[in-house]
């Protein structure tokens, strides 16, 4: 874990690109293979998982350095990270021996699961006598099953094509999908003549995204050269049939095809050698529209799903891209040729797939009321294709741009703050929102962590300490005088919220200088822009 901690702190200590992809490379050319293995693993975001309960590691942690928990927890306040508190806060070891990575995860990390709390406890306190404050650092990260590092995916794949002296899209390639980090594995993804994948043939392609609009619709020349199509909100994926089998994966490269299996059993219809990429919709055949995202998310929260399953949330695969036919491999195209090789694609054979539409106009200016239909669609705006692009990975800017609707708006009462992590650390940044309910009592509506800018946030933290009267925990309870704008992307019911209803992805939009509590939104009125929403209004 030596090399490992020491690319950590290169990497956290610069902000410098070119800096931390010589990092990379130096890591990657230097470590073992296997350990390189795992710390791409990492790096890429993937998970192994929460080896031991943090309650447990926190009372292990007071016993071994006898510290009162209420000190631990004020340490970690000020550090805003528990791995770092617990790493500054541990005695020396005693008998410093610190294994590989590979070893440290897979055979002292992954055995812990199943366990009983004895034995996760020796376990632990072992690795703590054998590693200094850096390495518990990692093994902290690890334990709790969320590592994140400062580097992007893009940089980790720029270093690994760079050492293997590859084009980043064929590395992209390799390093998508679900393998597992072995020293193997890693000597094929750095071999120059090595497969662009992993040759698994339910493997998908990389991503290509969009980028937000940020110029006027004028710069984008003449609208004939664009394909428009609305904006969806469910799940993007992959479908892949390939040697008579098939795989559905989500834009967050996880195979999701026994989440799907209705769909993977719809596309029985289609040949093989084919991959589509397009939009899982929870959906409504009688009004034609999708249903709320809620309704797609019970099938996210299970593995398999059950036959009987299947009718309660009734799907559509909208696709609007083909990146294979046949076998063969149409991304190099302009986008204009692959959606005539979609459209010669027997999507009719099939029950819930069918093409994305196109929507004509013939000035930028018929933008306008299409972005107006948008909330009656149930869509989140409009996309914008340049016909003549090919399929590439990640985002490139000029050739996909999203222009979203405006999100729904409501004025919600500042109740309660708690101090962020990372770069916030220190900093009341984290904040409660509410409104009041019938009765005239407060009850939250949502919490949101962005949208202040820097001098914001300070001048709220030092308001809310200055107010505060109560405090539970790292919580301040915050007078009800302040009024903020909240944006969201969508609305619903939910029995987990004391108001009763859940917003989707809210932020901050502004501080409302120019209202009082009493003007803010109540119970009621944000009801009725959910049924609004949904119709029922």
């Amino acid at each position: 874990m030596i090399r490992f901690a020491e690319l950590f702190t290169q990497l956290d200590a610069t902000t410098r690109t070119t800096e931390k992809v010589d990092a990379l490379k130096s890591y990657f050319r230097s470590a073992p293979p296997h350990d390189a293995a795992w710390a791409v693993f990492l790096m890429l975001g993937r998970k192994i998982g929460r080896a031991v309960a943090t309650k447990l590691i926190f009372q292990w942690a007071a016993e071994v350095t006898a510290y009162p928990p209420w000190l631990i927890d004020e340490c970690n306040l000020v550090a805003g990270d528990f791995s770092e508190t617990l790493s500054l806060l541990l005695p020396p070891p005693r008998q410093p021996d610190p294994p590989l990575l590979h070893e440290a995860i897979e055979a002292e990390l992954k055995p812990l699961h199943g366990l009983t709390a004895a034995r996760q406890k020796r376990m632990v306190l072992g690795l703590w006598d054998r590693l200094d404050s850096r390495e518990r650092f990692i093994l902290h990260k690890l334990l709790g099953g969320e590592f994140r590092v400062g580097v992007s995916r893009l940089l980790v794949i720029r270093a690994l094509a760079e050492v293997a002296g590859v084009d980043n899209a064929v590395m992209t390639h390799r390093v998508t999908g679900n393998w597992q980090p072995s020293a193997e594995w890693f000597g094929r993804i750095i071999s120059k003549e090595g497969p662009a994948s992993a040759a698994d043939p339910l493997l998908p392609y990389p991503f290509m995204l969009a980028n937000a609009l940020d110029r006027a619709l004028e710069e984008l020349g003449d609208p004939g050269q664009w394909l428009l199509e609305w904006k969806w909100d469910g799940i993007r994926a992959q479908l892949i049939r390939r040697e008579g089998r098939g795989s559905l994966w989500s834009r967050g490269e996880e195979m999701i095809t026994g989440t799907f299996p209705d769909l993977m059993q719809d596309s029985l219809a289609l040949p093989d050698g084919i991959v589509l990429d397009g939009e899982i919709l929870a959906w409504d055949e009688n009004t034609a529209r999708p249903l709320p995202f809620s309704a797609l998310q019970k099938r996210l929260n299970r593995k398999n799903v059950e036959l009987t399953f299947w009718s309660d949330v009734p799907l559509v695969f909208t696709v609007f891209d083909v990146l294979e036919v046949a076998g063969e491999d149409v991304r190099t195209r302009p986008l204009a040729q692959r959606r005539e090789l979609l459209k010669r694609l027997p999507l009719d054979r099939t029950a819930m797939m069918r093409m994305s539409a196109e929507i004509a106009i013939s000035t930028w200016a018929g933008l306008a009321p299409l972005i107006e239909q948008s909330r009656g669609k149930r869509v989140e705006g409009l996309m914008l294709k340049r016909l003549d692009s090919p399929y590439m990975p990640g985002r490139p800017t000029g050739a996909w741009w999203k222009l979203k609707v405006q999100p729904f708006t409501i004025d919600a009462i500042l109740t309660a703050a708690q101090p962020g992590r990372g770069r916030r650390a220190g900093l009341l940044t984290d904040y409660t929102f509410s409104i009041r309910n019938d009765q005239g009592n407060l009850v939250t509506i949502c919490k949101a962590y962005s949208g202040l800018t820097d001098d914001e946030l300070v001048e709220v933290d030092r308001y809310v300490r200055r107010t505060s009267r109560q405090r539970f925990g790292p919580v301040y309870s915050v007078p009800p005088q302040r009024v903020y704008e909240i944006g969201f992307e969508a609305i619903q019911a939910s029995d987990r919220h004391k108001s009763g209803i859940a917003l989707r992805f809210p932020r901050i939009l502004r501080p409302r200088t120019d209202k009082t509590p009493d003007q803010a939104d109540t119970v009621e009125s944000v009801r009725n822009l959910m049924l609004a929403y949904e119709g029922r209004a």
